[in-house]
């Protein structure tokens, strides 16, 4: 704790008012993550960009921010917590408007890898400052304080994000930021005293092949679809670089005297090295759905943007619910236990979803978004726990930002992935579809002069609700798949080793967002 704390007689000066900045700053970051997801369908048109383009706008913001979020304790180590505090809400803010005042998917894109290269270090200097700034028998009450703030973004994300476009613009998505890193930025900067943490020397070399390896992974997801794969040399390439640069920096981490960019150690926990797997699957299905389903909601079922919100808006609550009574559960019952019913719920929903059609209300889409909150909710606490109950106390620091990597990569992976799926697969159905809507099939024949296939107006028609059942396929075969993997991680679930009560009740939690 900074000087100015121990000097206070009271404890840390202005902790009110230091608590209300940052925490505008850390919901600023969560709103935007989610925020943007209902507005996809109008920035796509009004950038024109494809569908599997528009989904650049996510995953640029979530690959930027898990490249930089492991350099937060490096950063305040050099220059000190407060400045790179203020650094990222400035930079943050301008990057907002930057893609409020985009003109191209290239530009919008751009303004996102800086958006998440700034907000990257929001959320866990925000933590680590309420940490701070709290006396030992308070922290347990900043921390819900700071776990609220980061549900923001899930339940108000689609809300305001879908208000925001239907009355306004989608532009204001993004320039709703400003006034909010404006008043984060002076709070900071009058109330928050500087700090600065033990230096930590950076391996560059570890991180930059890292970050070669993360950006050329998601480049060759990215574009891969579009390009036929492998058939491509720009594919070829991406996936040889990625390859080269992990290979480069496992051997290096290895091998690396003294510090390296991943520590070792880390390794040698069992449950620490499940979790991050259990983490990387978590995130990417839960970001996979929420890109899908505004695109489905829009561009299928011809939902407006503020009622794509509203019924999307329910699995942020089922989270918050979950989480509300998992805190009390993790110390009493086996981790395991409640991350299966989790993974159970979750997969349920995602059953749900592949019942879906284009005749249906929104009950199914809100009924099944809450009970994929819930299973959200029941597995993320308790994966927390079971990844740091085991873990030495001083390899937290260094296993913190690892376990938001993988997620974060997880996140941006499932996006990609289910894109790609979607794509293909909308495609195949096509291609099938069509072969038994022609003039040789005798089962048409009566049908009205409109929709005949005999006449150019007729074969129109039907080739639209070809397109549009097809597109429906795809959106099926997606959640099929997202539900067979959260089924085939539940066995996984016996590789972690459960702890003991008094191990759980101390790990720190990682809370979705």
């Amino acid at each position: 704790m900074s000087t100015a704390a121990a000097q206070a007689p009271g404890g840390f000066p202005h902790r009110g008012m230091i608590t209300v900045s940052i925490m505008l700053a850390t919901i600023m970051q969560a709103l935007d993550t989610t925020i943007a997801n209902v507005a996809l369908p109008h920035m796509q048109g009004s950038l024109q960009a494809s569908q599997d383009q528009i989904t650049w706008v996510l995953t640029s913001y979530i690959v930027a921010s898990a490249i930089a979020l492991p350099l937060t304790g490096w950063l305040c180590g050099q220059f000190g917590r407060r400045k790179v505090f203020l650094i990222s809400v400035v930079g943050f803010t301008i990057a907002s408007a930057l893609c409020g005042l985009a003109t191209s998917l290239v530009g919008i894109v751009a303004a996102r890898l800086l958006q998440g290269v700034f907000g990257a270090a929001l959320v866990p200097l925000s933590q680590a400052v309420l940490l701070d700034i709290n006396p030992r028998e308070k922290v347990g009450q900043a921390m819900a304080i700071w776990g609220a703030g980061i549900m923001v973004g899930p339940i108000l994300g689609p809300l305001l994000g879908g208000w925001l476009t239907e009355n306004f613009d989608w532009r204001w998505v993004f320039f709703i930021n400003l006034p909010v890193g404006v008043f984060a930025w002076w709070g900071i900067a009058r109330y928050l005293p500087e700090s600065r943490p033990q230096g930590e020397r950076l391996d560059v070399f570890g991180f930059v092949t890292l970050s070669i390896a993360i950006g050329m992974l998601q480049l060759f997801l990215d574009r891969g679809e579009q390009l036929d794969w492998f058939d491509s040399w720009e594919i070829k390439l991406e996936a040889a670089a990625a390859l080269v640069a992990f290979a480069f920096f496992v051997v290096h981490t290895a091998t690396a005297r003294g510090t390296s960019f991943f520590n070792r150690e880390l390794l040698k926990d069992r449950n620490f090295v499940t979790g991050l797997l259990f983490a990387f699957i978590v995130g990417m299905i839960l970001f996979a759905t929420m890109a899908l389903l505004p695109s489905f909601l829009q561009g299928l079922m011809g939902y407006p943007v503020i009622y794509t919100g509203e019924v999307t808006a329910p699995r942020g609550i089922g989270t918050m619910l979950a989480m509300l009574v998992v805190g009390r559960l993790v110390q009493r019952v086996d981790v395991r236990a409640i991350m299966a019913v989790g993974f159970g719920l979750t997969a349920f929903s995602l059953w749900q979803m592949t019942q879906l059609t284009l005749q249906m209300d929104s009950t199914l889409i809100v009924t099944s978004g809450f009970i994929q909150g819930l299973g959200i909710g029941f597995t993320f606490v308790p994966l927390s726990a079971a990844t740091f109950a085991t873990l030495p106390p001083h390899l937290r620091h260094d296993g913190t930002p690892v376990f938001s990597l993988l997620r974060n990569i997880g996140s941006s992976v499932g996006i990609s992935i289910v894109q790609a799926l979607l794509t293909e697969g909308s495609g195949k159905a096509h291609a099938q579809l069509s072969a038994l809507v022609g003039p040789g099939n005798h089962g048409l024949a009566n049908l009205p002069a409109m929709i005949s296939p005999d006449t150019l107006a007729g074969l129109a028609v039907l080739n639209n609700e070809v397109t549009r059942q097809s597109a429906l396929i795809g959106y099926l075969n997606d959640f099929g798949v997202m539900m067979l993997v959260t089924v085939l991680a539940i066995p996984l679930l016996l590789l972690i080793r459960s702890p003991r009560r008094s191990q759980t009740g101390g790990a720190p939690a990682e809370v979705p967002h």
